[in-house]
């Protein structure tokens, strides 16, 4: 009787087809095939979701200007993505689409369960709206005019809406956070929704009636349901939810969502309440991911500063790409992409160390043995440090990997390759060869290369399994399955034939790479991107500005909201307050005595409680914003 597999069900977000995905994207499904992996190869039955999400008013802006329909202009995007995972070989087990009739049907079904627990209700929506991420706010949570989620400007909005009553599930989303720490990770994430749930939960509007992009609402079709309704419920609907729950049954609760930062809070609030609405368990985890920057800061599609994965694989393979992007970033953590940084880890890890460990162990096997792995004899002290760094190495990486620690976990492996190397030196197989009462000794060195080198190939798998095969087909055990379990043991090898390949990885010259990949990526002024703006305006739009010169007395941080400074500017006669959404850019310190432009004749608002009467000028620069400056006197009149 076949033993029964424990199982394991993870997802990364359903990817937005705007337009074709960056390395960032990459970078998540990479981490989520790697854990994929390593868990059918550690005895799991896994299940792996991936897909897209296709509806929404900004897929039918872009099909309206491109003069398709939305359907054929997401078909069109999503066969790029499928394209992609297939060259970037995702071990994926479903592909979802938002737009597929299983989830449709589906979606409409939990809009109309969730409707009879009496936790949707019709009411009017008036808000500010940001398209790019289908997203409402509030009066006080937009700052300055912008998302607070994407920083782009949004617009006001008035419509009859369904909605969601999330704020009745506030008080249970709170203790889940506190109670259930494991829940959301890293701590910093979990802190984050901690004091976004403490600052009160409005209910969620759920529908739209002013675009027609999107799943009907099951009991008035003139509304659709809103984007995150509809897409955060692919992880069910993917499993046949409600009508067809076999796979449901097996695989419910997920054990990892896996999602970028950005949209932790969609993932840990709104998907956990309508779960909670629809009495079903909720994933066990939620895992948020930080971003890949380039120097400029964070990659964007629309600001176009982004890198293709394509053009990396195309020239130097898709497992030193993977490599690369586990071994190099802390999960959870942003780190800055280079393709410097990119080709030093390709040279010294992935060429230097393990090809050429690998290149040099199989040439010795053929020179000093006829190209057969010899059997071991009596060993040193030297032999068995190699032996227990081997041999421990799966455990440790089996620790990091069910952490998400990829990074930890490839260190562990070049370990044990690095330790490989130096035990070549410290050996010197050459100089054995020279007598033949060092044989034997000779025949323990190389056979306890290769069983190192059989064990890397084992623990390298879930990373990096082309080139585990290649491995193994060099040392001569192309036919056996790799298993998880052979890591654990060393001394298995004996007799098999060594076949010389080409080199895994072979050398880069670093400063010819970066030269050819700026003329294949173009720098951004190269690109000539044009910049995303707000719409045009008229010179006497322009000229109803007042700008006037004034100077920051004090500033401090807002009580109620983290990203605000509280700014007393004095301007000629008048002392007034404004506040600005710029604390993740500048101190209180900082900006206190500081010459300012400012927009005198704004109407005034409220800004988390606080009014705010006029604007200080400030530009975007990279990766922060720049304060416009003076050395005008205070009240002056800017022209």
């Amino acid at each position: 009787m076949t033993e029964k597999k424990e199982t394991y069900y993870i997802t990364t977000p359903i990817y937005y087809p705007s337009s074709k995905l960056h390395i960032g994207h990459t970078y998540c499904t990479v981490m989520a095939d790697a854990m994929a992996r390593f868990k059918r190869l550690t005895g799991y039955d896994v299940r792996f979701l991936t897909g897209t999400d296709e509806h929404g008013q900004k897929i039918q802006d872009i099909a309206k200007e491109k003069n398709v329909t939305p359907q054929e202009y997401v078909d069109e995007i999503v066969d790029g993505i499928k394209d992609l995972w297939a060259t970037m070989e995702i071990s994926y087990d479903d592909f979802i689409r938002t737009t597929e009739p299983r989830h449709v049907e589906r979606v409409q079904e939990i809009f109309k369960k969730i409707y009879e627990k009496g936790d949707i209700y019709k009411g009017e929506y008036e808000g500010w709206y940001c398209t790019p991420c289908e997203s409402f706010w509030t009066e006080t949570q937009v700052e300055d005019g912008k998302c607070p989620d994407c920083g782009r400007p949004v617009k006001k909005a008035k419509e009859e809406a369904y909605f969601f009553k999330l704020s009745k599930y506030q008080d249970r989303l709170l203790d889940l956070f506190e109670n259930n720490p494991d829940f959301l990770q890293p701590e910093t994430r979990r802190n984050e929704m901690i004091k976004f749930v403490k600052q009160g939960l409005d209910d969620l509007c759920i529908s739209r009636s002013t675009f027609d992009w999107g799943i009907k609402v099951p009991i008035d079709e003139k509304h659709v349901i809103y984007v995150w309704l509809d897409a955060l419920t692919n992880y069910i609907t993917a499993l046949g939810y409600p009508d067809d729950p076999e796979l449901y049954d097996k695989y419910w609760p997920a054990d990892i969502h896996l999602v970028g930062k950005e949209i932790v809070r969609f993932h840990t609030v709104i998907w956990p309440a309508m779960l909670m609405s629809m009495d079903l368990p909720l994933p066990k985890q939620v895992l948020g991911h930080g971003w890949l920057l380039l120097e400029g800061g964070k990659m964007s599609k629309s600001k176009g500063n982004v890198v293709d994965p394509v053009v990396l694989i195309d020239r130097y393979g898709v497992d030193a790409l993977k490599y690369f992007l586990l071994r190099e970033y802390t999960f959870g953590q942003d780190g800055v992409y280079t393709n410097e940084v990119m080709l030093r880890r390709m040279n010294f890890d992935l060429a230097n160390d393990l090809g050429n460990l690998l290149s040099r162990t199989v040439a010795m096997i053929q020179k000093y043995n006829g190209g057969f792995v010899p059997d071991s004899h009596e060993e040193n002290e030297i032999d068995l440090d190699l032996k227990t760094i081997a041999i421990s190495a799966a455990p440790k990486v089996e620790e990091h990997m069910n952490k998400f620690e990829f990074s930890v976990a490839l260190e562990e492996i070049w370990v044990l390759v690095r330790r490989a190397n130096k035990y070549i030196d410290e050996t010197t197989p050459w100089v054995l060869d020279r007598e033949e009462a060092d044989k034997e000794r000779l025949d323990t060195v190389l056979h306890n290369l290769a069983e190192s080198l059989r064990i890397v190939s084992v623990l390298i798998y879930p990373f990096m399994h082309t080139t585990s095969g290649k491995m193994r087909k060099q040392l001569g055990i192309w036919y056996t399955e790799v298993e998880w379990k052979d890591a654990l043991v060393f001394d298995t090898m004996s007799g098999e034939q060594v076949a010389k390949g080409k080199q895994l990885f072979p050398r880069l010259d670093i400063e010819k790479e970066l030269e050819e990949l700026e003329k294949m990526q173009g720098p951004a002024e190269e690109q000539n991107i044009p910049l995303e703006l707000k719409p045009e305006i008229e010179y006497d739009d322009f000229d109803k500005i007042d700008f006037r010169v004034g100077t920051i007395i004090t500033a401090e941080k807002h009580p109620k909201a983290d990203r605000l400074l509280v700014f007393q500017v004095k301007m000629g006669t008048e002392t007034r307050q404004i506040i600005s959404g710029v604390a993740e850019d500048f101190t209180p310190e900082e900006m206190t005595g500081k010459k300012v432009i400012i927009v005198a004749n704004l109407k005034p608002r409220k800004l988390r409680g606080m009014e705010s009467k006029g604007m200080l000028m400030f530009a975007e620069n990279g990766k922060r914003c720049e304060i416009v400056t003076t050395i005008a006197d205070d009240g002056c009149v800017v022209d």
